[in-house]
């Protein structure tokens, strides 16, 4: 039973009862209500934004994860980015300067990505910054791998014509020269034997007896093989390509013909005595881009560093020529 309430009266001195209307039952009720709703929404409010429920806390655990995933492949991205730095400085100041190639240009290795924001899509989120930093980083990586492996496929081409090249460059002595002993003049200003005047030697020269087999230096093509009005004798002239072409002069019987393909080693004639000459020997010359070089400059095929040192200081005595 509700309880009855009195209020004191002074004028009568007497207690009176207190009657309450419907209508003020009805508010009173009402405003009971009202009051426990707005406290009840505040609790709800506050249990809402501080209390987690069992999938929140698994979607945040989630998301803590994704982001410590983030941040390691953002370190290991970091870390593939050093080493193809290495890799990227080998192949510019390594490879490419050994097969005489001009280096990639920064610009064109380090070039970003213009146009339109390739990562509008990533932005919004909480950790957008993150997303997109990592995704700079992979894409950045991802170009550079392509172009360093473009770089390679050019290296490995240069590797092989390079190959090329060394088997076409003249490497060896044209005759057999154990013990250096058959040098007889070297390279440069030498008395002529029959003209009796100091005279550029463009070659050397190398004694031995006539029908002695003479190789080709260098893989090439014959240009000529013939007896030459100018001093030569029966000679041949080989093309080795690169801007190299040797020459042989004095022989006593020439091997080859011209356009004739001829590997080093291969015989192209024998040692003779043929056109200005003073005694059975093979004047050998190398030419480069048409203007003679040292021929002594290109033995490193067969001769030790010790045998180069000796066969250079042979080379630079004032010897009479043979030719």
């Amino acid at each position: 039973m509700s309880k009855v309430k009195y209020r004191y009266n002074t004028h009568t001195l007497s207690y009176e009862k207190i009657e309450v209307s419907l209508k003020e039952k009805i508010l009173k009720g009402l405003s009971y209500v009202v009051v426990s709703m707005f406290f009840g929404m505040v609790f709800f409010a506050i249990a809402y934004y501080t209390i987690d429920s069992p999938k929140e806390k698994l979607l945040k655990q989630e998301n803590a994860k994704l982001i410590a995933q983030y941040k390691l492949l953002n370190r290991q991205l970091d870390e593939v980015a050093g080493v193809l730095d290495e890799i990227q400085y080998r192949d510019d100041n390594i490879y490419r300067v050994i097969f005489e190639a001009d280096p990639i240009p920064n610009e064109i290795r380090k070039a970003g990505f213009g146009g339109v924001n390739r990562y509008k899509n990533l932005e919004g989120y909480s950790n957008s910054d993150l997303m997109i930093e990592t995704s700079k980083k992979l894409d950045k990586i991802t170009k550079q791998l392509y172009i360093q492996s473009k770089s390679f496929d050019d290296v490995v081409k240069m590797a092989k014509e390079k190959e090329k090249m060394l088997a076409a460059i003249p490497a060896i002595q044209p005759v057999q020269n154990k013990d250096l002993k058959r040098l007889a003049s070297g390279y440069g200003y030498r008395m002529h034997p029959i003209l009796k005047y100091r005279k550029f030697h463009a070659g050397m020269d190398f004694t031995a007896p006539t029908g002695t087999p003479i190789y080709a230096t260098g893989e090439g093509t014959v240009i000529q093989a013939d007896a030459a009005a100018s001093g030569y004798g029966k000679h041949v002239r080989i093309d080795h390509g690169y801007g190299y072409v040797s020459l042989y002069a004095h022989m006593s019987k020439i091997a080859v013909k011209p356009g004739q393909k001829v590997k080093r080693g291969d015989i192209i004639g024998y040692v003779g005595n043929t056109g200005l000459s003073a005694g059975p020997h093979c004047h050998y010359e190398v030419r480069k881009n048409g203007e003679p070089v040292n021929p002594v400059n290109y033995y490193f095929n067969d001769l030790t560093p010790e045998e180069y040192e000796k066969m250079s200081h042979l080379s630079e005595a004032p010897t009479q020529s043979l030719d």
